[in-house]
């Protein structure tokens, strides 16, 4: 333990974050209002799987239920160095998060017509973390705008260049 032995207190240092897999498409559907990062409940051949690096979380959502936050639609491939004990790919998987946020989350839901949508999960240190984003899906209208407004972003940078 670094730190002060009489306070107790101890520096923490960053964790070494690593990328597994990135939702693009959620970014290109949804209008992101607000960020959340979760703890995720996997198996033991999960884990395994997952330090491949291979895991796709495009088509994933998350409901909450009894209140408990349940991440669904995603994949994490089968462990292939696995036995009888492997797990399914496709299962609903229990979120970590502390009861005020649930609670504030289920609020939100319930106002407005919105969804929680998996944006990244990596690598925390030695766990694994889910970034969730509270969001409103886009129109037809509202996709092209922003396809627009990409293409200009990127003239201009090459304009500067």
């Amino acid at each position: 333990m670094k730190g002060n032995d009489k306070t107790g207190t101890r520096e923490e240092r960053p964790r070494k974050e690593t990328v597994i897999s990135l939702n693009k498409k959620a970014y290109h559907d949804f209008e992101i209002l607000s960020k959340y990062d979760a703890g995720i409940s996997l198996q033991g051949t999960e884990i395994k799987s997952l330090r491949g690096l291979k895991a796709n979380i495009t088509d994933g959502y998350a409901r909450i239920r009894k209140g408990e936050v349940l991440l669904s639609g995603i994949n994490i491939p089968v462990y292939k160095h696995g036995n009888y004990t492997n797990h399914e790919p496709v299962r609903d998987r229990k979120l970590l998060l502390h009861k005020s946020e649930i609670r504030r989350l289920e609020m939100k839901l319930k106002d407005k017509s919105l969804t929680i949508v998996p944006l990244k999960l990596y690598f925390s240190g030695p766990f694994v973390k889910v970034e969730i984003g509270l969001a409103k899906g886009k129109k037809l209208y509202d996709k092209r705008e922003s396809i627009k407004k990409a293409e200009v972003q990127r003239k201009l940078k090459r304009v500067k260049i």
